[in-house]
This record gives C-alpha cells, structure tokens and sequence, in this order.
C-alpha cells in the first residue's frame, strides 16, 4: 500500500468585487500567500468563479482533518476582513458562525474532498460553479457515470464495463442511499431528477471500490434558516484508467442545462461553461458559471491548471446558454424562470404570504 493524497476543495463566498461579479485580486493575494506558508499542505491552487474563492489543497491529513479545515477558516477570515476594509458587498456571508468549532461543514463554506493512492497517471478536475446550488452536478455526473451516450467508455473500456457506485444525499432529511448503476438508474433517477433535493455526494468506482467523484453539498438557506447567497458548488473528478475520459468528463457541459440560482438565487437559468477568466456573471448577475481545471498530480503536487473551458469548441454551449437566458429572462416573475414556490421560502413570499392572509376568502 502506497500513501494515500487528499485532495481538498473548500470554497467561500467572503465579498464580491463589484456585487456579486468577482472576487478582488487583494483577496486572491491574501489567500495564496497563506496557503503557500502551511506546512500541513504538500501543494495548493487559488481559483475562483463569480465572487467565490475556491481553495484547491493536497494533503496527507485525511478528510474532515481539523486542522486543513482550521487553516481553511482562517483563510476565509483573514480575506473577510480586507473585504470590509474595502466595502466589498455580502464580506462574510458565507461564514455562519462566529468561531471555528472543528470542521467547516455546516458552517457555511462549501466542501468536496477525496482520499486515494495516486496511480501511474492521476488527472483530476474541479469544477467550480457560481450562482447555483449542489443540485447543479446531478445532471453532469450522471452522463460522466452512467450515460452511455456520454461516456463511451462505459460500453468499450473493460475496466468501466461494470458501472458504478452513486451515494445520493436527501438534504432536507439528512440521508443517503447508495445506487448501483446502471441496473438501478431507473430508481436512482427518481431522486436526482429533483436536484433542490436530492444531490449526488460521491461516485466510486465499482470494481475497485475506489472514489471517483465528490462534491459539495452544503445548503446555505437551509443551515442559515434565512437566504443568505446560492451554494455556489465545487466538484472533483479523476479521470482516465478506468474512470471516464478528461473529454468525456467535460463533454456534458457542451449541452448548458438548467440549474436553480442565478439572481438572489431565486430563478432558474443555464449554466455556461467559462474559463476563469470569464467567469464573473454580471447579466441579471448571471447566468450561472462553471469552471474546469484540470491538474496532474504527482506525489500530491497539483501540475497545472489547464483552464479547460477556454477551448473554443465550447463556443457553441456559451452561445446556446445565452439563447436560453434570453427567453428565461422574458418570463420575469413567472414560473419557471422564478423558481417554484417551496424554493421561495426564503424570500420575501412569506412576508407577502404572511400580510395577505386575512384577505384570502374561503370559498364555500
């Protein structure tokens, strides 16, 4: 047995440059600058999308390690506090409590970890999406994992022939199920078909037991108990011998599906695939963006990034994305461009509800 990488993505969400857009270069700064002093880490990559910084880290701590999530928190912190300096909108709103208690989950910043032995070859990919919530990767990981006219591999590679493991977290009951796919994509499909609900958490390959995909699935409004800013999701992917093709795991975003999010995280709108550089939403501060960076690691040093959505084959997904948000956009207030009404809850409907009440007339 070989040692065992951890890789870790946390994102917060700690003040946008201007709104919600993007994130300040003096936060980005900070952030690197206390990443690259830890001695707990072997390698680390500042990214960012929207007005969201998303720490990428390897490590031989483990998941759910206090002290990686611990540094994590201060990071997020420390740049909380230039934003206020610099009045930077919503400085801090990702972060629910007042001190740190052990583990950054439940506490307001975004978390998808892995651990594994590194193979011969190792590429990974984090996606990174801004104006949405964890819901965003259902439709993705199922065509990277189970869709056959996705992922080629799954019918010709032998090593994929057997399919693989999905656990699918119930977020408002605080559940898990495991699926076997492809025999249960049927059943499997019942639940992440409703993504505000049902979000897939990981992704293990079948023969080998090992993981192949995390992702985040915190749920901002619902630890808040208030709206407080759409989870902005993060997702990892190992790719090639035996998981899918780098280009297979790209390839279902060629197709911008809809996601919930977009403005005060109360509509539905496509998710536009961007590179980094592109990636600050301004349009009814949207449409929705995700990111994909591509590494290489090598005894958990992060080679890289390749900024894979700045390929101009993805051209076409921008412009059809665009399209969509269009004609969202004509529907203003109205379903489905507005999100429906149990998503709501955390807006100003059961103020509204609320001051209405008496004047609604039972019919007899």
């Amino acid at each position: 047995m070989g040692k065992k990488i951890t890789v870790s993505v946390i994102k917060a969400d700690v003040g946008g440059f201007v709104g919600h857009s993007s994130v300040h270069p003096a936060l980005l700064e900070k952030a690197r600058g206390m990443l690259s002093g830890s001695s707990l880490l072997i390698d680390s990559y500042v990214g960012y999308v929207g007005d969201d910084i998303d720490l990428i880290m390897t490590h031989e701590q483990g998941r759910n390690n206090g002290e990686v999530h611990q540094l994590a928190w201060d990071i997020f912190i420390a740049c909380t506090e230039i934003a206020r300096k610099l009045k930077l909108y919503g400085a801090g709103q990702d972060l629910l409590a007042d001190a740190f208690s052990g583990n950054v989950k439940g506490m307001g910043p975004g978390v998808a970890e892995m651990e594994f032995e590194e193979r011969k070859s190792e590429p990974i990919i984090v996606f990174m999406a801004d104006k949405t919530e964890p819901g965003a990767w259902n439709l993705p990981l199922y065509k990277m994992f189970a869709d056959p006219f996705n992922t080629a591999g799954l019918v010709i590679d032998p090593n994929m022939h057997d399919g693989f493991l999905f656990e699918v977290r119930d977020l408002i009951e605080n559940k898990r199920i495991t699926f076997a796919c492809p025999e249960e994509i049927y059943d499997m499909l019942v639940f992440i078909g409703a993504p505000g609900r049902y979000c897939i958490k990981r992704i293990f390959h079948r023969q080998s037991g090992d993981i192949a995909a995390a992702s985040s699935t915190q749920r901002l409004n619902l630890m808040a108990g208030r709206y407080v800013g759409k989870d902005d999701p993060v997702c990892i992917v190992r790719c090639q011998s035996g998981m899918p093709a780098v280009g297979e795991a790209l390839e279902p975003f060629a197709q911008p599906h809809l996601v919930s999010g977009w403005m005060r995280g109360s509509h539905s709108g496509p998710l536009m695939p961007v590179s980094m550089e592109q990636a600050t939403p301004s349009r009814f501060d949207g449409p929705p963006r995700v990111v994909a960076l591509g590494f290489q690691l090598a005894e958990g040093k992060l080679i890289g990034p390749r900024d894979f959505f700045a390929d101009p084959a993805f051209d076409p997904a921008r412009q059809k994305a665009n399209e969509l948000a269009n004609y969202l956009r004509t529907l203003g207030p109205f379903e489905p461009h507005r999100l429906h009404l149990d998503e709501m809850e955390y807006t100003t409907m059961p103020q509204v509800s609320k001051k209405l009440k008496d004047r609604f007339e039972k019919l007899r």
